[in-house]
């Protein structure tokens, strides 16, 4: 799990607007197969804290299960839910298959399908609160 940001949500002011753009993401491996366990769990969650601050995403949590990631992620208006997963899948299955080669067992890593939801001030206390609970799964 990743806890990176204590503090509150609030409103970012910039040149020409104020927002608060924060997504909750869950993607899955092909197949649902529990392969995120061990050593390729510790570098998929290196991999996508890696991402998200290379993009200028704020990861608020991560939680990484053996079948699925869940990603509560804080960004810019102008970035859609979809990039957010195309970067973190891209870079997450190639580096991943490079070097666990066990996963090339899979067809490919990831599942073309996700949840995405975005979150308002009011329930992204709650979101958190979900992901943590699933990380002491």
């Amino acid at each position: 799990m990743n806890n990176k940001n204590n503090k509150s949500l609030e409103y970012i002011k910039d040149e020409h607007r104020v927002h608060l753009i924060v997504y909750h993401l869950i993607w899955s491996p092909k197949r649902r197969k529990p392969v995120l366990i061990n050593e390729v769990k510790t570098e998929c969650e290196r991999l996508i804290n890696e991402k998200c601050e290379q993009m200028g995403w704020e990861i608020l949590e991560l939680a990484i299960q053996p079948d699925h990631v869940h990603l509560f992620v804080r960004t810019f208006p102008t970035i859609p839910a979809s990039l957010i997963i195309k970067e973190c899948k891209g870079i997450t299955g190639y580096f991943l298959r490079k070097k666990f080669k066990e996963l090339l067992k899979l067809p490919c890593m990831w599942t073309k399908s996700y949840f995405a939801s975005t979150a308002e001030n009011v329930s992204a206390e709650t979101i958190k609160k979900y992901i943590e609970a699933q990380s002491t799964i």
